[in-house]
């Protein structure tokens, strides 16, 4: 049986309050098109998920969390693949400093949970990760 090996990721859904969010839009060439998603990125090897969540959200979106609450850890896609997401609520957000790999082209924007559950509903944001995350911390 073959599987992939991932080291893992972390996930972050920013709030600059309780009904608005930052989200990420950028190219994914496995499906060319651009897609809406919540700041993640791939854990360093033996990296604390709460660590690489804070750094990815500042790289990607130019601000820092006050406050970061682990919500939950979900495998991605456990039929072949091993990626352990470990998904955080962020909030109290400052601003930093994006800091973008070099191989990222990244655009953020600012959406209110009305937005966003209806961008879900109506095929707009297709990302699995971020439609659970956002279903997870919008509704529950």
């Amino acid at each position: 049986m073959d599987f992939v090996q991932h080291p893992g990721a972390a996930v972050v859904v920013p709030f600059l309050d309780k009904n608005r969010v930052i989200m990420v839009n950028q190219p994914r060439f496995a499906i060319r098109q651009n897609t809406w998603e919540i700041p993640a990125g791939i854990l360093n090897k033996g990296e604390n998920p709460l660590l690489c969540a804070k750094r990815e959200l500042e790289e990607e979106t130019g601000f820092k969390a006050g406050k970061m609450k682990k919500i939950i850890a979900f495998y991605s896609s456990p039929g072949f693949l091993h990626e352990k997401m470990h998904l955080y609520k962020a909030t109290n957000l400052k601003p930093g400093k994006m800091n973008l790999d070099e191989d990222e082209d990244i655009k953020i924007k600012i959406f209110s949970k009305k937005q966003l559950l209806k961008m879900i509903k109506t095929g707009k944001i297709v990302d699995a990760k971020t439609i659970a995350a956002l279903l997870f911390t919008l509704t529950i």
